[in-house]
């Protein structure tokens, strides 16, 4: 917990940093100014993305990654000392001293929570070695060969190796989800305010919805899991989306920079979870201001900087898989030694996946609609989660008729919200169609059934109601979260954050490198390293001499 608070120290020192350092290249470049340290540290957390992904392709993300960061810092320290010192007064000064205190308070309780829990199975199947790989080598060609699932290749397991510390402490940190929901939950504060204003906002709906999220994986948060960031991330772009659409500055409203900034947020999202790419639905707004006003420069920037954020993370996927996308074998562009060549094999895994999010792996013809769904819905889903996807399924509805109404009637100034339900109503289909396992698209249910029905009720006088609901979902919240904290608080992780599993491996020799494979595909935890889960690991190939010069798939076998 203690060790935790320290890393976050470090971790917005650096975001700010690179944020800031973010926000002066579009201030030169596209002439706008980015307001609020939120805003400011989801840049530096994108930046610091790619930067420990543009790192690991040079070698180990460890010591050197972070002095190279450090002295970064300190040369933007050093060059914009008066316009930090000038944005952090202005962000402190407008902080009262009530907020202050409940930010200390989500401070103390986030580092509770991500310091020990729940540890989501893929923790200790394949994100632990994932981040060790990059801690440990930056990136081997060919790894997914060894170790299938970590062809599933998320920006946020490098992000994670730099925030690691494992050279420092000897003990590897996986603290940067709990430090992403720290940073949702400061921004859900804005909703007091609905107190005060005597209505809500639909950005208001969906910081109640980042709320309920929250409440619900703050026993989870200790896991690295990508599934856990690109949610936090799809809140924020969401949320910072309808701030706009409610600007009072009507330029900043109507500017097309900051609605192209978040849909480079949207290129950020889908590298950490490729599912994630509908959020781009959002490109159609500020593809629209620029097209129309021919602002063939800031088209061209745009491009080149969501470029950089993808491409680290491409040629990553490239050089682990010999894929350009995985698991999607459709597209073949490399010729490459160590590509993943049992195309067999990698589309049984994906739809492994599918199946088994599910819950339809034991059913005779599993992947068909009218099979999977009755049993996912009545087995597979608690009770909420059943409400919540009834508010989806007729959120569809009212989105569709509402896009019906607008071009019927040519409501063209009400484009702007449809474009968000749309958005979010794209984003909950694929999910619901291709892996619906809640921990999976858990802010696509929330937005699209919070920000549909939020439109709705505007129509009707229930503001006292939706307060009363929200002060007694709170305080029923605080209770369970009081209950959770005294369930678990004899467990020793006041400094320390709980580790990975340790788990039962076999060994076997290549060339003599000792590596170790679980021999029931189970979990191998992060110690011992380099290990699979899977037993066909044993029939691999080293390219060299050394694990670094990465992997070769299975010999072909011959018939004598």
């Amino acid at each position: 917990m203690l060790t935790l608070v320290f890393n976050w120290i470090y971790i917005l020192f650096t975001c700010f940093c690179l944020g800031m350092a973010f926000a002066w290249f579009v201030d030169k470049t596209l002439h706008y100014t980015i307001r609020g340290l939120d805003s400011i540290l989801g840049a530096g957390l994108l930046t610091a993305t790619v930067y420990a992904q543009v790192f690991s392709l040079l070698g180990p993300v460890g010591l050197w990654a972070n002095l190279a960061l450090l002295c970064a810092c300190l040369a933007v320290l050093a060059g914009g000392r008066k316009r930090l010192a000038g944005f952090l007064r202005e962000a402190l000064g407008s902080c009262s001293l009530p907020r202050a205190g409940v930010v200390l308070v989500l401070v103390a309780a986030w580092s509770y929570f991500a310091s020990r829990g729940y540890r989501v199975p893929d923790m200790d199947l394949y994100h632990g070695q994932s981040i060790r790989w990059i801690e440990e080598y930056g990136v081997v060609k060919g790894l997914g060969n060894f170790n299938g699932r970590i062809g599933y290749n998320s920006s946020m397991f490098a992000l994670s190796a730099l925030y690691s510390m494992k050279f420092l402490l000897g003990h590897s940190l996986h603290g940067v989800n709990g430090f992403m929901a720290l940073l949702l939950s400061v921004m859900t504060l804005k909703l007091g305010k609905c107190f005060r204003r005597r209505r809500m906002l639909l950005s208001d709906y969906a910081r109640a919805a980042a709320v309920y999220y929250l409440t619900t994986i703050w026993d989870e948060i200790i896991a690295p899991s990508s599934d856990y960031a690109v949610m936090l991330t799809i809140f924020f772009i969401v949320i910072k989306w309808l701030e706009l659409l409610e600007e009072e500055d009507p330029a900043r409203r109507s500017n097309a920079v900051p609605y192209g900034l978040l849909c480079v947020a949207g290129v950020y999202a889908l590298t950490l979870k490729l599912t994630a790419g509908l959020i781009l639905i959002f490109l159609l707004k500020p593809a629209y201001l620029l097209l129309s006003k021919k602002q063939w420069k800031e088209i061209g920037i745009f491009l080149a900087v969501g470029l950089a954020v993808a491409l680290p993370w491409m040629t990553r996927t490239v050089l682990i898989t010999g894929w350009l996308f995985y698991p999607f074998p459709e597209l073949d562009l490399f010729q490459v030694d160590w590509k993943m060549s049992d195309v067999g094999a990698i589309r049984t895994d994906a739809y492994q996946i599918k199946i088994w999010a599910k819950g339809a792996n034991r059913l005779e013809g599993g992947n068909q609609f009218r099979v999977w769904f009755p049993n996912w819905f009545a087995n597979v889903l608690q009770s909420t989660e059943k409400l919540l996807i009834l508010a989806d399924i007729s959120a569809c509805a009212l989105v569709l008729a509402k896009g019906v109404l607008i071009l019927a009637k040519r409501q063209w100034d009400r484009l702007d919200r449809f474009l968000v339900l749309a958005a979010v109503a794209g984003c909950y289909l694929f999910w619901q169609f291709s892996a619906p396992m809640m921990r999976y698209g858990y802010a696509h249910v929330l937005l699209l059934a919070a920000l549909t029905w939020g439109c709705v009720l505007e129509r009707f006088r229930v503001v006292k109601l939706l307060y009363l609901f929200l002060v007694l979902y709170g305080l029923y919240k605080m209770y369970v979260g009081c209950v959770y904290i005294s369930s678990c608080w004899l467990r020793p992780n006041y400094v320390w954050q709980e580790t990975y599993e340790s788990y039962d491996l076999e060994s076997f020799q290549i060339n003599g490198v000792t590596l170790y494979y679980s021999p029931i595909g189970d979990g191998t935890g992060y110690d011992p390293f380099p290990s699979s889960t899977s037993t066909t690991a044993t029939q691999v190939r080293l390219r060299g001499d050394s694990l670094k010069d990465g992997f070769l798939p299975p010999a072909l076998q011959t018939n004598p």
